[in-house]
């Protein structure tokens, strides 16, 4: 039942937006970068501060690490909260650094659990960026979920309101294939529905999902 609703949700999604091709970005490193910036920001603001990192030829682990922690905030001040992006920022060249010698290319013999915990013992990175990371930088089946997650499969009665960040995850893991490009394109195109439609006062009526069964405490417009 769960496995074939989640299946028609992604089938409904996919033909009224297409593929989403996320993320963008030209390497890994850049990737990982913009997961960390776009914590409680806009993309269009991440956009600009790594504009800023590439115009300044430090978006690489190295060259971000020995940079002086001033010079960061001033470069990545569109993506807001620029402090503590610095800082964190700082913290997963300091990982790269202590563990990889900044070579991204050695986390690929890693597994993917210990790549996880790894990463959730950076200081300021949680479990949806960790796995943003590891999804759309590393390349692992791991499903990123969000608010935006949260909110369709709740209304959809696929979850109870009271969930974790683990058993939402769970939800898409143990119905789906572990398949990368499957992972990649869901999490996108619930984000854009989520933001697009689903939002805390939903659009129900020209949403691509209003087909599907969900709450009757869903005030439609």
């Amino acid at each position: 039942m769960i496995r074939e609703r989640l299946n028609e949700i992604y089938r409904l999604l996919l033909d009224f937006y297409g593929p989403q091709h996320w993320w963008p970005g030209e390497t890994r490193f850049e990737i990982m970068v913009g997961a960390i910036l776009t914590q409680n920001t806009s993309w269009s603001n991440v956009a600009k501060a790594i504009a800023n990192l590439k115009t300044a030829d430090c978006l690489e682990p190295d060259k971000l690490h020995v940079l002086d922690p001033a010079q960061i905030e001033t470069l990545i001040r569109p993506a807001g909260y620029f402090r503590l992006k610095a800082k964190r920022l700082r913290n997963l060249t300091q990982w790269l650094a202590d563990g990889y010698e900044g070579d991204l290319a050695r986390l690929d013999a890693i597994d993917t659990q210990r790549l996880r915990e790894e990463l959730l013992g950076v200081s300021g990175i949680g479990p949806e960026t960790a796995d943003s990371i590891l999804l759309y930088a590393l390349n692992r089946p791991v499903f990123v979920v969000d608010t935006y997650t949260a909110r369709v499969t709740v209304r959809h009665g696929l979850i109870e309101p009271e969930l974790t960040y683990e058993t939402l995850q769970d939800l898409f893991t143990s119905n789906l294939e572990p398949d990368v490009q499957l992972f990649n394109e869901f999490h996108a195109l619930l984000v854009c529905v989520g933001k697009g439609f689903c939002k805390p006062k939903p659009r129900c009526t020209a949403c691509p999902l209003n087909p599907l069964p969900h709450t009757i405490d869903c005030p439609c417009d």
